[in-house]
């Protein structure tokens, strides 16, 4: 197996105090470890540290004073003791030049205890697994729709091993543990069924049936995992709407290797039901990636009209307003086109771009179409997603 180096990152760090909130295993505490190398370190996943810190959050005040000429603190996994977001907005407020780190992997507990309590004097950033861009040669989509583009599975010698005790981990240790649900083997059933809906419009009364649980459990499960940031969903776009649109949204889970992990799978199961909803996976990755990496505000949505003309992913901003189609196919047919056309004709604003599995790129009926692979590997924060050179 060839060995990876370590990665750049493209995420840069703020001067000022910032909260990093990302899944396990994106590379938040090896990114903080090469920008913060002399920081104060506190990994409230330690039992001691938890324990210590969870008694009185006081103590927080001790240990910067024993290390008063420090003035960069790192405190991992914070949702694990928000009662520290107090503390740490009040030592902001003291204005002692203190630099706060704060890590989540669970936005859960910190929506419970307000991150709004540092009253918008912390940035809000966000690990996502690795671009394209950032992997450079290493980059292999084939790879991706599989492993997932995840740091801590990417390198690994036995990825598909690393995969499979990913989810139970986060069932031990952020559900188990905290009590978030009452029967597990629900949650895991819920995990099964609704890995079915990803890359799909979401409906939750179906998955409800699938588990032989309430609706309200499923919202309340989905809600969970979301908050675990394990998933995401994206809305209707619905601007200027001129077709009467869907209301339900899109759901993906964050990781196309997270997605084959938890799908089942048989001998009926078809290679392209599977390889369809991964490449739109990990073309959601990238843009979201790339949408938290910009200055501007950008949103991320789907259309869809009630007549089935659909285009996968929208994105709507200052700067950009694009309308990217995903086929996971070596050719292109004139149907292909069709979500695409009937989207410029409502949006003449918007630039239409079709990614497909093939090798040439080409111009057809104003739709620029180009291999993914090729995309995606040109896609870099500094860039617009519709650059000339694609």
């Amino acid at each position: 197996m060839q060995s990876i180096p370590s990665i750049s990152r493209f995420l840069r760090a703020p001067k000022q105090s910032f909260f990093l909130l990302g899944p396990r295993g994106t590379g938040k505490s090896t990114w903080l470890k090469q920008q913060f190398p002399g920081a104060i370190w506190i990994d409230l996943l330690e039992p001691d540290n938890q324990r210590y810190y969870g008694a009185k959050p006081e103590r927080l005040r001790e240990t910067l004073k024993a290390h008063s000429q420090n003035k960069q603190v790192v405190i991992d996994e914070i949702q694990r003791i928000p009662e520290l977001l107090s503390l740490i907005h009040a030592i902001i407020e003291e204005k002692q030049e203190y630099q706060f780190i704060l890590t989540g992997s669970s936005a859960r507990k910190l929506k419970r205890a307000g991150v709004d309590l540092l009253a918008g004097r912390a940035f809000m950033l966000h690990m996502h697994p690795f671009m394209a861009s950032e992997l450079k040669e290493y980059f292999s989509l084939e790879k991706a729709l599989t492993e997932g583009l995840l740091p801590l599975v990417w390198d690994s010698e036995t990825p598909h091993l690393v995969l499979k005790n990913y989810c139970g981990l986060y069932l031990k240790e952020e559900i188990q543990a905290e009590g978030l649900v009452r029967n597990i083997h629900n949650y895991e059933r819920f995990l099964e069924a609704i890995s079915f809906s990803h890359g799909s419009q979401l409906n939750t009364s179906n998955i409800a049936r699938e588990c032989d649980v309430s609706r309200n459990t499923i919202d309340t499960y989905l809600q969970i995992l979301i908050d675990m940031l394990l998933a995401f969903t994206l809305p209707v776009f619905a601007k200027r709407a001129k077709r009467e649109v869907v209301k339900h949204p899109k759901f993906y889970l964050f990781d196309s290797g997270i997605y084959h992990a938890v799908r089942p799978k048989g001998p009926i199961d078809k290679p392209e039901e599977i390889g369809g909803p991964s490449l739109e996976g990990v073309v959601a990755s990238h843009l979201r990636a790339w949408i938290d990496l910009q200055q501007d505000e950008y949103q991320l949505s789907f259309w869809r009209t009630r007549t089935q003309l659909e285009v996968d992913f929208i994105v709507y901003g200052a700067n950009e307003f694009c309308a990217i189609e995903v086929k996971n196919s070596e050719s292109i047919s004139p149907k292909d086109l069709h979500g695409l056309l009937a989207f410029s004709e409502e949006y003449p604003e918007a630039k239409p771009l079709l990614l497909y599995r093939g090798t040439k790129r080409r111009f057809e009926k104003g739709i620029l179409i180009l291999p993914c692979e090729e995309y995606l590997k040109a896609l870099h924060p500094e860039k617009t997603l519709f650059e000339k050179d694609f």
